[in-house]
């Protein structure tokens, strides 16, 4: 009996200790929840046609670019911030003076065709860059030719530059092309050449087949490479279809044609931005509009004096331009450096409108009102009056226009002569030719924020040095800046840039044109950056986008009440 009173003993107190466990144990709710998976088709619309499926041949034809995005992969990439990137190469390294590169690799990259990628496409490619049978600019061509490529094995190769230059990553960046089935192929027929029609690559994505309509391509269609060096995208298929233009391709969205618009000009954003199922992804482009000013005209001196310079920046209703005329699809600049690029020094001085302050500077200046009547301010029998050449396009007209009225209320005249766009180039910048000029640096598919080019002293005569600004502290900032391995010390350098930039004003700086795109809501994890250094890079993250989920299962506790 004593031993049967224990047994029971124990058990009773087991049943008490098992109790006090469950009772500290909160229930628990299980609930499904949606997560990205493969599948799924996703068709956009592009604006233009497809010429060749080749990134050798597709450098005046965005619509191509688009599909080659996908299709080829460079040695490097570029992030929003103008950082760059591992992509086929997997490491790289820069040696102490700045002019050597080893990059390796990846070890599992293969062609869609499965062939493995190696060194000798990538020499292949910058032979093929340098050639006449490519469509890149002479200055890229001229650069791959003083370059010395070692090829150390399969998968690492050297470039040797013969100086130091920091924006060389940029030049890394193209689609690289398999040897083993181009060798055959003249650089001069390369654009005949089949496989532009029917491409191999290394992207995310590898072609199927194209799409053909009234014996016209109509579209492409590609589908996910499971090979993929890095995590192959959710979405099994992409769909492009082209378009002549913005309208006829939002039309299709709403026929149901597409779930994607490649671009959304002025003339339906309004109407797309109400499209209760379509968001509007809106990005900065790497242009600048401007007013260059000659500040070494004999005929205009005025402009070679800084408060003259400032007057005519605060005299300008930039905010107008941007909110009216530009529709809102660009925003205020600043200086000559992108907002968003890692140099971009956001502390720079600010101009906002303000025509009273324009004033007092100009009459701080020596120039006033003549006495006898008149609006144009004098000095010394100097009118400040000149004239501003502007392309002949509808929207650079109405800028010029809404210039020409603001500076009128501060006693500046000016004329306005349009032209075509080649010839403001041709004719009156490269010559210098010019008083003040509106237009554009477009520095699409370079990253790199270097703007030596167009503001150093050495640029001044014969160069992009349009304005012909002549400070040798800005100089030789921009000098060491371009020549520097250290992110960091780059990024101090053009901080002073900017600061001396916006101290003298050589030219005075309007807006950033902004970029808008559109995806139907069905199409989930869609990212755009907020600086595309070409239109294609809106596919940067295409991994991330699904069009499918599936359900997975989690435990979430329920809290119990006390009581």
């Amino acid at each position: 009996m004593k031993r049967l009173r224990w047994q029971i003993l124990v058990v009773a107190v087991t049943i008490v200790i098992v109790a006090l466990l469950l009772l500290s144990q909160q229930p628990v709710s299980i609930v499904t929840s949606p997560e990205a998976a493969s599948g799924g088709i996703y068709t956009e619309a592009l604006i233009g046609s497809m010429g060749r499926l080749n990134p050798m041949l597709d450098w005046n034809n965005s619509a191509d670019r688009d599909v080659n995005r996908l299709i080829f992969s460079g040695l490097i990439r570029f992030d929003s911030h103008g950082l760059p990137q591992p992509d086929l190469a997997e490491s790289w390294g820069t040696s102490s003076d700045g002019t050597l590169y080893n990059f390796s690799i990846r070890p599992g990259a293969v062609w869609h065709d499965g062939e493995p990628v190696t060194a000798d496409d990538v020499i292949f490619t910058i032979e093929l860059i340098k050639s006449s049978g490519s469509l890149f600019p002479q200055d890229i061509k001229d650069l791959w030719s003083q370059i010395e490529i070692k090829r150390f094995n399969d998968k690492t190769l050297q470039f040797k530059l013969p100086e130091p230059f920091s924006p060389f990553l940029d030049y890394v960046t193209f689609g690289i092309l398999p040897k083993h089935l181009l060798e055959t192929v003249p650089a001069d027929q390369l654009a005949n050449a089949e496989f532009n029609l029917q491409p191999i690559g290394t992207g995310p994505y590898k072609f199927d087949r194209i799409l053909t309509s009234g014996g016209q391509i109509s579209g492409v269609v590609l589908n996910v490479n499971k090979d993929y060096y890095l995590p192959a995208p959710f979405i099994e298929q992409v769909v492009f279809r082209f378009y002549p233009n913005s309208a006829a391709a939002f039309d299709a969205y709403q026929q149901g044609e597409v779930l994607g618009v490649s671009q959304l000009t002025n003339d339906i954003l309004q109407q797309a931005l109400i499209e209760p199922a379509f968001s509007v992804y809106t990005s900065r482009l790497p242009q600048m509009g401007l007013v260059f000013l000659n500040l070494n005209n004999p005929g205009v001196p005025f402009l070679q004096s800084e408060k003259v310079r400032r007057a005519l920046l605060l005299g300008i209703n930039r905010k107008n331009i941007v909110s009216h005329i530009m529709q809102g699809q660009a925003i205020i600049a600043d200086g000559p450096i992108l907002p968003g690029s890692w140099a971009y020094y956001d502390e720079i001085e600010k101009f906002d409108y303000d025509p009273d302050a324009a004033a007092v500077l100009l009459k701080e200046d020596g120039y006033a009102i003549p006495a006898g009547g008149g609006d144009v301010r004098a000095k010394d029998g100097q009118f400040l009056s000149f004239t501003l050449i502007h392309p002949d396009d509808t929207l650079h007209t109405q800028i010029a226009q809404a210039i020409q009225s603001d500076w009128a209320l501060i006693g500046v005249q000016i004329e306005l002569q349009a032209v075509p766009y080649d010839s403001l180039i041709n004719d009156f910048l490269t010559t210098r030719n010019y008083q003040a000029v509106l237009a554009d640096l477009n520095t699409a598919r370079t990253p790199d924020p270097d703007p030596y080019l167009f503001w150093h002293q050495s640029e001044a005569t014969g160069g992009q040095n349009y304005s012909q600004w002549d400070n040798r502290t800005a100089s030789e900032f921009l000098e060491t800046a371009r020549t520097a391995t250290n992110f960091e010390d780059r990024a101090r350098l053009y901080r002073n840039f900017q600061v001396l930039f916006a101290k003298d004003m050589p030219s005075l700086p309007l807006y950033y044109p902004v970029y808008s795109y559109g995806v139907d809501v069905q199409v989930q994890g869609v990212q755009v950056a907020p600086m595309l250094y070409d239109v294609s890079d809106r596919f940067a993250l295409i991994a991330e986008w699904f069009l499918v989920t599936r359900r997975t299962l989690e435990q979430t506790p329920v809290p119990t009440l006390v009581p």
